[in-house]
């Protein structure tokens, strides 16, 4: 090799430091909000073991009370290949104390029908205290007749005429809110729901153009149509197409309320309960058959002065029968 000349060097290669030995994988936070979380500490349950059953895998109240009332129990330990093993969560029974029953079939469709009407349709409700004295007596008159000899005659019969004539005298309180196209739709034909407490849950069929039926027929088909109901007979065409119901708190002693809209209708009638109360007529203290009767309407379709027309209407031909006639 010449004298001066530079030398050959040889790469020199540094090895790379040893790769860090791999740690467990760092343990995912449960998701749950702090009540929760609360809850869960003062149960002594461990979040990290429980299975969310809310929104994306949320933990709830009732999971953690799941999990208080029973023991979490581990599958057989299977190998993954990071060597770590799954756990499941078996189905635990409820706390002591307490029963859960299934939401299914018409009390799931009910639930759901009855939020949704609750947060669509703008609720409002007015209140009408009557004077029912004369209704009474034309219920007990009525029962007499020969027509009627096979027919179980209730008040609740002239609620529903004097219903079915409001509603002839105000058109647009019998229609429904057509949100797609931004329309009302006013119903020219009234089919009368009458809301009925049965064993699968409350059910609302009705009477398919009761406004053209006499007062025979509207006897007869209010108690089939309840009767149908309380048996469970009631078929999808009995409680579909309604336009505007009537329900009878009154039967479970109750003075009035603030009745949900059926969906698709935009009034509900709530006749409560008959009783004695002090009363003036005709400048005086009288005894007399009084009741209230509890209006809730869609406001976007019914202003206060229509309901409010409407709610009158029906009072005063309970308070004097008469104006069934003179208004039919």
């Amino acid at each position: 090799m010449p004298t001066g000349s530079p030398v050959p060097t040889k790469p020199v290669q540094v090895p790379a430091p040893p790769a860090a030995a791999a740690g467990p994988a760092l343990a995912t936070r449960a998701l749950a909000k702090p009540p929760v979380r609360r809850l869960a500490k003062d149960l002594g349950i461990n979040l990290a073991g429980l299975a969310g059953t809310g929104p994306d895998g949320t933990i709830t109240r009732d999971d953690v009370h799941r999990a208080a009332g029973g023991a979490t129990v581990r599958s057989e330990q299977e190998a993954e290949p990071n060597g770590a093993r799954t756990a499941s969560l078996a189905a635990l029974p409820s706390p002591a104390g307490e029963e859960r029953i299934p939401v299914r079939g018409v009390r799931k469709h009910m639930a759901a029908a009855m939020v949704s009407s609750a947060f669509t349709a703008p609720h409002v409700t007015e209140f009408l205290q009557v004077d029912v004295t004369e209704t009474m007596a034309a219920v007990r008159r009525i029962r007499d007749l020969p027509e009627y000899a096979e027919v179980r005659v209730s008040p609740l019969l002239l609620v529903a005429r004097a219903l079915l004539i409001a509603v002839r005298r105000h058109p647009l309180v019998n229609s429904s809110w057509d949100g797609d196209a931004q329309e009302i739709v006013v119903k020219h034909h009234v089919n009368l729901g009458i809301a009925v407490a049965a064993d699968r849950g409350l059910l609302v069929p009705n009477v398919k153009n009761a406004g053209e039926m006499l007062l025979p027929e509207l006897a007869r088909s209010l108690q089939d149509l309840a009767e149908t109901a309380r048996a469970g007979k009631a078929t999808p065409a009995d409680l579909a197409g309604g336009t505007i119901t009537i329900t009878n708190v009154g039967v479970f002693g109750v003075d009035g309320g603030t009745p949900i809209l059926t969906p698709g209708e935009a009034a509900i009638l709530a006749f409560g309960q008959v009783k004695d109360a002090p009363w003036v007529v005709d400048g005086q203290l009288a005894v007399r058959a009084v009741c209230t009767l509890s209006l809730s309407f869609d406001h976007r379709i019914i202003d206060g002065e229509l309901g409010s027309a409407v709610l009158r209407d029906v009072g005063s031909m309970l308070e004097d029968p008469v104006r069934m006639l003179a208004w039919n």
